[in-house]
């Protein structure tokens, strides 16, 4: 099976864009590479996303799972490859490092209610299931070697167990935790932090990341009779989504195919197996469940095969192929 990459060059700029560069291997200097950005950033859809994102952070997060929430409009944005130097960007970049606590990690609004263990008021504080999005956005758009970003990044590394990460939350929400025992591993807080430490080369091979990945693939082929803090990888979980919001079989291949030295793992192997044979004779892929906050964009909705989706999938595929090598 081979890439439809004239389908996909076709598609909105910001596809043309990702695929040029993710899939083509073509330079940001190239002429095409060069146009499709520069169409990209005067599209309305992506032109809106900066504008609701400059009033960081917006909505007081009350759900993680939230697809509508902007941490995960600023994860998708720097996905499409916006920088820190983009027109608008950089007043996002200034607003969330306005918000940045003592122990190190990035705050946002949020609200947890008392019957969960919360206060049940509006209050600045952070959680692991978020604070790691916040730190691979600003990685990804060029912000790694700030000092309050390493702040972040060596705090939430060192919450690491030996058992992978933790349900872990700032000061400010008290003895809030997650529904699961004290001991168990966060599923969703290692995916995202994963997500936040393979765009970091020195930490990429560490000993954190070791952990975090065999604690994810440990419960992947375990996951008929462990499900820490009610994380399922049944049939909702096999089910192709994007974009990448929360913990589902793509956003898992998609972290975990980063990490070079997992090439040979036979349970992301396995993973993989499962996603690959729902791809179509022309090497596309359609959508099985939609995020209906999304649902104004090219994936949101599963009628026909989606672009985004199938270059997200071919370049996981492409990245297990070129680490196998």
């Amino acid at each position: 099976m081979r890439i439809p990459i004239d389908w996909l060059l076709e598609g909105e700029p910001w596809i043309e864009y990702r695929a040029r560069r993710d899939l083509l291997g073509q330079s940001e200097k190239d002429p095409q590479v060069k146009s499709a950005r520069e169409s990209m950033l005067t599209k309305t859809q992506v032109k809106d996303l900066v504008v609701e994102l400059s009033g960081w952070p917006g909505t007081v997060l009350s759900n993680h799972k939230s697809a509508g929430h902007p941490i995960h409009k600023l994860t998708f944005l720097a996905d499409l490859g916006l920088v820190a130097n983009d027109s608008g960007v950089e007043k996002i970049v200034v607003r969330i490092l306005e918000h940045h606590s003592a122990e190190g990690p990035f705050q946002v609004s949020m609200n947890i209610p008392a019957h969960f263990g919360g206060t049940g008021q509006d209050q600045w504080a952070w959680a692991l299931c978020d604070a790691p999005l916040i730190v691979y956005a600003l990685v990804k758009v060029g912000l790694e070697n700030e000092t309050v970003v390493q702040a972040a990044i060596r705090y939430l590394a060192r919450l690491v167990r030996d058992n992978g990460w933790p349900c872990a939350v700032s000061k400010e929400l008290g003895k809030f935790r997650g529904p699961g025992r004290k001991e168990d591993p966060c599923p969703f807080a290692n995916l995202a932090m994963l997500k936040a430490l393979s765009g970091i080369e020195a930490l990429r091979d560490s000993l954190a990341c070791h952990t975090g990945a065999d604690t994810l693939l440990t419960l992947w082929s375990e996951s008929t009779t462990r499900h820490p803090y009610m994380f399922y990888m049944g049939t909702d979980f096999r089910k192709l989504k994007v974009p990448f919001v929360w913990y589902d079989l793509m956003h898992m291949l998609d972290v975990l195919s980063r990490f070079s030295w997992l090439k040979n793992d036979t349970r992301l192997l396995d993973m993989l197996e499962i996603f690959k044979s729902k791809v179509d004779q022309q090497g596309r892929f359609t959508l099985e469940s939609i995020w209906t906050a999304w649902k104004d964009w090219e994936f949101g909705q599963k009628k026909e095969p989606s672009r985004w989706l199938t270059l997200t999938a071919w370049r996981i595929i492409r990245r297990m192929e070129v680490t196998s090598a």
